[in-house]
């Protein structure tokens, strides 16, 4: 047997052992706070909410660990059944090595491999969410995001796919310099684009009404030196209980997102400080520097897959044609999830650093700490956050410190 299948096996073991043991891990840690409310944490929950956060957080990680068993034989399956060689050689024989057939190929076996995973999804959404009063969604409005979810993959992905593919022919050797290009300036369009085109497909966003809370935000974003175009509240309760804030775009197209989950789970001066954290990512310079790190990170992976579409080993050894990018490209998007996972905690280790200079920010905007402790506070309590996880399950899965890191990080 060729020496990458039994790699792959191994990573797929391997990585799933570290997840389920990750979980194990975390389990473990929650039930030996389950007891009572630790006594920093006194503030944040009473005993009964927290008793709930506890079980939510058991809950989930069962569940999760189910889904991690579920990804880890499906990927088996479909690399090792002999279902992409099938599927390669029924798209490819509509136009045999064209561009647009071999973007077909990429996109529709994407779209087919998520077909699986569905029934967990609707599981997670109407089982588990809703046990815990978070499933605002209807199996109508369920189906409704998963057609449109489909439909954009197709109408964005394929003819984004087959203008990738078309430049392995025409670029020449540097093929993949271009295709980061291509991708890049994409996604830069997209940051454009997506509010005002595919959100609202999904969402309806609605300018926030005149009156003390958006004279006193669009205050904090002129002071703090955001000047935001637009502040849009999201009906993001149509589907969750769950509650969120964000900024799109860059330069005169930003705007600022509110969930009206978040309207009305937060005191004016919370919302004014939850909206100075999100100001304090992009007065710290975040959002470029983690454009630059995607870009380099992209390019460096056009740089592989250009390298292992002219290997002689890579697509043969799991049944594809040698010298086929489009397989390249869809094996290396399958496989490479089994190498970044190693590589997470560094990810996350940035991400932390950069949501504890926001939390400063927001701080020093607001002028004291009590306005964003109080606001993380009641989105731990009504979200029913993990309080207590496992230093190694935080360092590996959590983009956000902790409630008790970010609050002793305040000085509070």
């Amino acid at each position: 047997m060729h020496w990458l299948p039994l790699t792959v096996i191994g990573l797929i073991v391997a990585r799933l052992l570290a997840q389920l043991g990750l979980e194990a891990l975390n389990r473990a840690e929650v039930r030996r706070n389950a007891g009572a409310v630790p006594p920093a944490l006194g503030e944040v929950m009473d005993a009964t909410t927290y008793a709930k956060s506890t079980d939510y957080t058991l809950a989930k990680s069962r569940f999760g660990s189910i889904e991690l068993i579920f990804d880890a034989v499906l990927l088996g399956v479909v690399l090792f059944s002999g279902l992409l060689p099938w599927l390669w050689a029924k798209f490819d024989a509509m136009a045999p090595g064209a561009a647009w057939s071999g973007s077909l190929f990429l996109v529709a076996t994407m779209i087919l491999l998520g077909l699986p995973g569905l029934p967990l999804a609707w599981w997670a959404q109407f089982r588990l969410e809703a046990r815990f009063g978070f499933n605002q969604s209807t199996l109508k409005l369920w189906i409704s995001d998963q057609v449109k979810s489909t439909l954009l993959g197709l109408l964005i992905g394929f003819p984004l796919a087959w203008a990738l593919l078309a430049l392995v022919g025409k670029m020449g050797p540097f093929w993949w310099v271009w295709g980061f290009g291509l991708l890049f300036g994409f996604q830069l369009l997209m940051l454009v684009l997506y509010p005002k085109l595919i959100l609202p497909l999904f969402n309806k966003l609605t300018p926030l009404p005149e009156g003390d809370a958006r004279t006193r935000l669009l205050a904090l974003s002129d002071r703090t030196g955001f000047r935001a175009k637009t502040i849009e509240v999201m009906d993001g309760s149509k589907r969750s209980a769950h509650s969120n804030a964000f900024f799109t775009g860059f330069g005169r197209f930003r705007r600022i997102v509110l969930f009206d989950t978040l309207m009305n789970q937060l005191s004016q001066t919370e919302l004014e400080a939850v909206l100075a954290h999100e100001i304090g990512h992009y007065r710290r310079g975040h959002i470029p520097q983690r454009l630059v790190t995607m870009a380099l990170l992209q390019l460096g992976a056009f740089a592989v897959i250009a390298w292992l579409s002219q290997a002689p080993w890579f697509n043969t050894a799991l049944g594809l044609p040698a010298g086929a990018t489009a397989a390249t490209f869809l094996l290396f998007g399958l496989l490479g999830g089994l190498a970044t996972f190693w590589f997470s905690p560094i990810g996350n280790w940035v991400s932390r650093k950069h949501e504890y200079e926001a939390d400063a920010f927001a701080r020093d905007a607001m002028g004291g700490a009590a306005p964003l402790s109080g606001a993380l506070r009641k989105l731990s309590q009504r979200n029913l956050s993990n309080l207590t996880p496992h230093p190694l399950y935080s360092a590996v899965y959590y983009s956000h410190p902790t409630l008790v890191e970010r609050e002793r990080a305040l000085g509070t």
